[in-house]
C-alpha cells in the first residue's frame, strides 16, 4: 500500500512538473525585463490562439452533429423532386 501511495506521489509531481514547464521559464528573467514581459506575451498569446481554435472546432463538431439530420432530411427531399421531375419531363 505505502508503495502502491509512493508512485502515486511520483507519477502525479511528474505530471505536475511537466504542466508548468513552459510558465515557469519566465522566472529566470527579472520581472520588469523586456524579456519577461515578451514571454509572458507569448504564453498569453499562444493560450488564446488556443482556446479561440477550441472553441471553434468544438462549435464546427456541434454544428455538424445537430444539423446532419437535417442535411439527411434535405437530401431525401432533393432526390424526390428530381424523381418527380425526371416523370413529368419524360411523359
Amino acid at each position: 500500500m505505502i508503495k502502491k501511495f509512493f508512485f502515486f506521489i511520483l507519477v502525479f509531481l511528474n505530471f505536475y512538473s511537466i504542466s508548468f514547464a513552459n510558465t515557469n521559464i519566465c522566472n529566470e528573467f527579472k520581472k520588469f525585463s523586456i524579456e519577461y514581459l515578451k514571454c509572458k506575451g507569448n504564453i498569453i498569446k499562444d493560450k488564446t490562439i488556443s482556446t479561440g481554435q477550441n472553441i471553434i472546432k468544438d462549435t464546427k463538431d456541434y454544428q455538424n452533429k445537430e444539423w446532419s439530420k437535417e442535411k439527411g432530411k434535405i437530401d431525401k427531399i432533393k432526390k424526390e423532386i428530381n424523381k418527380a421531375k425526371d416523370k413529368v419531363l419524360n411523359q
